[in-house]
């Protein structure tokens, strides 16, 4: 099996999985047309409330859909699947990159369904805005694609959907995603250690348009690194079980 054709079936399945394309745009969406809709003539900070809610749902949106393949992922470690890959030519890269272009291609899904909610709300911002803006969400992703595939080896397909709900409501809370929990202090260090955190930062440089500081770049790589040593680890480790 080659590269190029794993990607293809990868995507092919996400395509037919309705429940995953509810999970991954429709709460999202649902969210910001419940909270925004009554909220859309109202400011946070001195940013329209609209704005502010559409970027915070688009890192939870997008954090959702990336970590959500690790669903798939659980389910073909039970059937065997992935053992079955080993037998393949299919290097590892390839099923590693296959499974983080599944996530965002999610993603974008997410970015554009919530685009189009924020824009039939009055949401205005430059074009370069939406352009950094969308660019450092993308950046920003990569741990969380990375971490869709650690969980989905390490998880049964029963836990899989508890322990995502849990650690991506962990993420966005944190992160700011439904509203800053603290300027400053021991939260707020917290909140600045984690990716969730840039993720948020990133819409709001849609308003600034300026990127993240050095150190945002630098969560950000840190635990893509440290996750993607941890993925492949238990990936190597679940295909070689006798």
């Amino acid at each position: 099996m080659t590269a190029l054709t794993y990607a293809r079936y990868d995507l092919a399945k996400v395509v037919r999985n309705r429940r995953f394309f509810f999970v991954s745009l429709g709460f999202p969406l649902v969210l910001f047309l419940l909270v925004a809709g009554p909220n859309r003539n109202a400011q946070l900070d001195g940013i329209p409330f609209t704005v502010y809610y559409m970027t915070g749902m688009a890192a939870f949106g997008t954090m959702n859909a990336a970590v959500a393949g690790g669903s798939i992922i659980a389910l073909e470690r039970a059937v065997g699947w992935t053992r079955q890959l080993r037998i393949t030519p299919l290097p590892v890269w390839a099923y590693m990159l296959s499974k983080v272009i599944r996530g965002y291609v999610m993603a974008c899904a997410s970015i554009i369904v919530l685009y189009i909610a924020g824009i039939s709300f009055n949401v205005h911002l430059a074009l370069s805005g939406w352009l950094l803006m969308t660019g450092l969400i993308l950046v920003g992703l990569l741990p969380f694609s990375v971490l869709g595939i650690l969980l989905g080896h390490v998880l049964s397909p029963d836990s899989m959907g508890p322990a995502q709900g849990g650690i991506i409501a962990l993420f966005s809370i944190l992160g700011g995603a439904f509203g800053q929990l603290a300027s400053t202090g021991a939260l707020h260090d917290i909140s600045e250690a984690l990716p969730s955190y840039y993720l948020v930062e990133a819409g709001k440089a849609g308003l600034t348009q300026t990127s993240w500081p050095a150190e945002g770049w630098l969560v950000i790589a840190v635990w893509t690194a440290a996750l993607a040593r941890l993925a492949l680890f238990a990936y190597r480790r679940d295909t070689v079980r006798p």
